[in-house]
């Protein structure tokens, strides 16, 4: 009985880091983006290009406790970097893996505040298509959890400040919360 309750021991301990990554994976894998859609923007394509079947990413508006924002993706909030220059995406590697890029294969359109005028597009160095805003590349946060998430706020990220973009194409400079203290905040990466 001891010789069995040991390989049985020894078999859940085995398993259990395997139970445990397997968990990981799939979790990781039920969100709407595919494994390679954080970090490696041009072989994934977007959520809405598969909805809508245009490949056009639609950005449109939130209402939350930095005010309103813009959103893409099914109301994922999406943020600008200020250690972008101008309208060219310096946001790469490791950094889109933490700050995907906002792509699109389509002219984006507008909904809600955002302003089709203000829409735009600028090719990325990994020959992406990314969304810009009043000449803003933008981005989703890979530490969001989905529609009405800002975790994203105010954080330090690789050296600039991320700040959520209100319809005015400006930066929400709120302060952010202390929500943004976990593994993607404080500028650790």
């Amino acid at each position: 009985m001891i010789d069995f309750m040991t390989r049985r021991h020894r078999r859940a301990v085995l398993i259990a880091p395997a139970a445990v990554a397997g968990i990981l994976l799939s979790a990781c894998g039920s969100s709407t983006y595919s494994t390679g859609g954080y970090g490696h923007p041009s072989t994934t394509t977007s959520p809405s290009m598969s909805a809508s079947g245009s490949g056009a990413e639609q950005i449109a508006t939130a209402k939350g406790e930095y005010g309103t924002y813009l959103t893409a993706d099914e109301g994922r909030a999406v943020y600008l970097w200020a250690g972008d220059s101008g309208s060219t995406s310096n946001c790469s590697s490791a950094c889109a893996s933490a700050w995907p890029p906002v792509l699109t294969t389509g002219a984006p359109k507008a909904s809600g505040s955002a302003m089709t005028p203000d829409l735009g597009t600028v090719k990325r160095s990994d020959g992406g298509t990314q969304v810009t805003y009043k000449g803003h590349p933008l981005y989703y946060f890979a530490g969001d959890s989905g529609a009405g998430s800002t975790n994203g706020q105010g954080n330090n990220g690789f050296g600039a400040k991320w700040w959520l973009v209100s319809p005015t194409g400006a930066p929400i400079t709120g302060a952010a919360s202390s929500s943004n203290s976990g593994a993607y905040g404080g500028g650790n990466y």
